[in-house]
């Protein structure tokens, strides 16, 4: 589903130049449940940014569903992103002024999905989560567990092929996160895909397949059904 061919990215200012990733090559199966793990500095969110097409690569081939994408103009990028990523941030990124109800839907309106079904699929998603009681809730007036749910059904509710999951535990106590990890192990198993970035290799293990990353470099991988 995701391939990388010599995938790098460099950064630049008037006096220094940072390289954050050096020729990564990883292939993402269909299905997989997959952690990326290092240090803070090491280039794992950046890599998860270029793998959702948030970020280009600065030399490098990305491949995503078997098509090259790597020279996808920014419009072809976000019709990819909207109808086949979801994103979970460690902070939560809900937006403060909409409801809990408003904020799952919200990817769903960017899609013009019906009214009827937008409906349906929010109150399914909030039913699922037990949430639905909190559906005309602002953010702050939820936990941090529960606005990490609220992430988390916003990310799945257009029904994605890929759930990139940004160190989602990291604003979390241990029983929320762990509630967290297991409900994407929950979404996995239903068939979709899950990439996970953290520096916790506690919540690394919970994945069927790992990536450590040191200095932009991909060092080891292992795990079941692993085969590049």
């Amino acid at each position: 589903m995701i391939r990388t061919v010599n995938i790098s990215k460099i950064y630049n200012n008037q006096e220094v130049e940072t390289t954050a990733l050096r020729d990564v090559n990883i292939e993402i199966k269909k299905g997989e449940f997959v952690s990326v793990i290092g240090p803070s500095g090491c280039g794992k969110t950046t890599l998860l940014n270029i793998l959702g097409l948030l970020d280009n690569s600065s030399s490098g081939d990305l491949f995503f569903d078997g098509v090259d994408v790597s020279n996808y103009s920014e419009k072809q990028r976000v019709k990819i992103r909207r109808s086949s990523i979801g994103f979970v941030f460690q902070s939560f990124n809900l937006i403060d002024e909409l409801t809990v109800f408003e904020n799952i839907e919200l990817p769903l309106l960017y899609l013009k999905i019906p009214a009827k079904e937008r409906k349906i699929r929010v109150e399914d998603i909030l039913t699922r989560l037990e949430l639905l009681h909190r559906r005309n809730n602002y953010p702050k007036h939820l936990s941090g567990g529960q606005q990490q749910k609220v992430g988390i059904a916003r990310a799945v509710v257009t029904k994605p092929m890929l759930i990139l999951a940004d160190e989602p535990t990291g604003n979390l106590d241990s029983i929320n996160g762990d509630e967290v990890l297991n409900l994407l192990a929950d979404i996995n198993a239903e068939g979709t895909t899950v990439i996970l970035v953290t520096h916790s290799m506690q919540c690394a293990e919970k994945a069927q397949r790992m990536i450590k990353v040191f200095d932009g470099k991909i060092v080891t991988e292992n795990g079941n059904n692993f085969n590049v």
